[in-house]
């Protein structure tokens, strides 16, 4: 896989300096390989998002370790790695104003027991482990996120 290089003018500006009008998210492999992708994306849609970037692929170990590597040293690492790393998964940005809050808003709770009625875990998901999707938690990871995954050419 290769990762965005250099500067961009607009999405991934390394300074941020205002809220983002893009965000970035992960549908994991549990929601991928049970056919929900689709529905999570109009789910999405359907709540004002546009989506600018996708693709289908499957993470290797190293790059699930790198990706989540704020979280290396919990005792949930190996186990997420393992999970992110067992079959395909679908990064994607989308857009739309305020979008990292507007996105987590939609998420909502991780765990599906906890999450309000019409959030994506609780809709979609099949434990707190197994939730279905990733979002970016504020402008920086979103920012530092995509450029794992995008370079600019790839943004609609």
């Amino acid at each position: 896989m290769e990762r965005a290089v250099g500067p961009s003018a607009h999405l991934f500006t390394s300074a941020v300096t205002m809220a983002l009008d893009y965000t970035f998210s992960i549908i994991k492999p549990d929601a991928f390989s049970t056919g929900k992708a689709g529905k999570i994306l109009a789910h999405l849609e359907a709540q004002g998002f546009t989506l600018k970037a996708a693709r289908v692929l499957q993470m290797s170990r190293k790059q699930a370790e790198e990706f989540y590597g704020v979280h290396r040293g919990r005792p949930f690492f190996g186990e997420l790695v393992e999970f992110m790393s067992s079959g395909p998964c679908m990064p994607f940005i989308v857009g739309k104003a305020d979008a990292v809050p507007a996105l987590r808003d939609a998420i909502g709770a991780t765990d599906p027991a906890e999450a309000a009625a019409g959030t994506v875990p609780k809709l979609y998901a099949e434990s707190k482990g197994r939730n279905a999707i990733h979002a970016s938690d504020s402008d920086e990871n979103a920012v530092r996120e995509s450029r794992f995954f995008f370079a600019e050419a790839d943004l609609a």
